[in-house]
């Protein structure tokens, strides 16, 4: 599987952001790409007033994204906002393209380091696999249990689409985190965030540093902060060789 991370800045515009999804996917697939993945907050960056950007999975932005997809015949994951029945949004990861247009609502919600997301934000309850592709979002990638629960529902790789907030520290977690992830489930975790927009801000805009972790923990390729699109090659057989080693998902008891 060749999986191509497209780690940008999104703005606070649905329309340049979809450009860009447009360009990039364009790029990626050129370099034979099948899946593009897009960070958390790419139809509008946080900081953004996201109740009045919010639409619903057949509205005009997702339904961009879905035409680019199949010009190109790839899988595209990308963050948006979908409105929720409370008056707040879902933080939603849209996956579109090969005959898939699903959502996934982002579980758990970044309250946490003086943020809180779901003062705006509604918490999903679902967990999505398509395939052997899990999907998951940034704050969800402290939670073990998303990850091996992926897995036993047959998810071989997950994408996780992130904003990551700046910080002390905070770069060397997010590395550790994918890592461990990958080792928790067995998977390949595809971790693509959004890049450092090189000044402070008070909402979580990005760090950069994406990669992709192997089933083994160990990391296959990774980017700086600064824009990039990262085109990496998948072995999935390494994952049942990993499973047979590491028989970490066998052997639970709890």
């Amino acid at each position: 599987m060749r999986v191509a991370l497209s780690q940008i800045t999104s703005t606070p515009s649905p329309d340049e952001n979809l450009s860009t999804v447009a360009e990039q996917v364009k790029t990626a697939a050129a370099d034979g790409a099948s899946v593009v993945l897009f960070p958390e907050a790419m139809m509008a960056c946080f900081g953004t007033s996201l109740g009045p950007l919010a639409e619903q999975l057949d509205g005009p932005w997702a339904s961009g994204v879905r035409e680019i997809a199949a010009d190109h015949d790839v899988l595209v994951v990308a963050g948006m906002f979908t409105p929720a029945p409370d008056g707040r949004v879902f933080n939603t990861l849209l996956a579109t393209g090969r005959d898939r247009h699903v959502g996934y609502d982002k579980i758990h919600l970044y309250d946490a380091f003086g943020f809180q997301e779901s003062r705006t934000v509604a918490p999903g309850e679902e967990l999505v696999v398509l395939g052997d592709v899990g999907i998951a979002t940034c704050y969800d990638v402290r939670f073990p249990g998303v990850f091996t629960g992926l897995a036993d529902k047959g998810a071989s790789v997950v994408l996780l689409g992130a904003s990551w907030g700046a910080g002390p520290g905070k770069v060397e977690q997010w590395e550790l985190l994918v890592r461990a992830r990958a080792l928790d489930s067995t998977c390949f975790v595809v971790a693509c965030g959004q890049a450092d927009p090189g000044r402070p801000t008070k909402a979580p805009t990005g760090v950069g540093h994406s990669l992709v972790a192997a089933p083994d923990g160990s990391v296959v390729a990774a980017a700086g902060s600064s824009p990039e699109l990262l085109v990496v090659d998948l072995d999935l057989d390494l994952v049942e060789k990993t499973r047979a080693n590491i028989p970490v998902l066998a052997n639970r008891r709890l």
